[in-house]
């Protein structure tokens, strides 16, 4: 991960508990990194290996955990367009609405009448 990626992630993670119980923990640039190459890699957390020196996979799926709950990644995505937007490297014209991320009407009414499918009586088949 370069300087100017980490520049811009490292203000938005929470800072770790001063009273926390064990060992110091891992730093947070190497338990990104450790992150990242899970997923680019698609392995389980368990294989990612120690020689790497990010620390255990769990220890990085903790601190993932972490970040999720603290909100970073939806932070980071809205500083990273914003970044893009103001080098002008979006194009807003080909953009879509995804579902996960937009709110869906619930109890709209139907326009339509549908066949009920709704139990019936059965045939009699004797």
């Amino acid at each position: 991960m370069d300087d100017d990626l980490w520049t811009l992630i490292e203000p938005l993670l929470p800072p770790w508990p001063e009273k926390s119980p064990g060992p110091r923990p891992v730093a947070d640039r190497l338990c990104l990194q450790g992150i990242l190459y899970v997923l680019h890699n698609d392995i389980a957390w368990q294989l990612l290996p120690l020689e790497l020196g990010f620390g255990s996979g769990q220890t990085c799926w903790r601190r993932l955990e972490r970040w999720q709950q603290a909100g970073v990644f939806d932070q980071l995505h809205r500083v990273l367009l914003a970044e893009l937007n103001a080098a002008g490297e979006l194009d807003w014209s080909c953009a879509c609405v995804d579902g996960s991320h937009v709110r869906a009407k619930k109890g709209a009414p139907t326009l339509v009448r549908r066949r009920s499918t709704g139990g019936g009586w059965a045939a009699n088949t004797t």
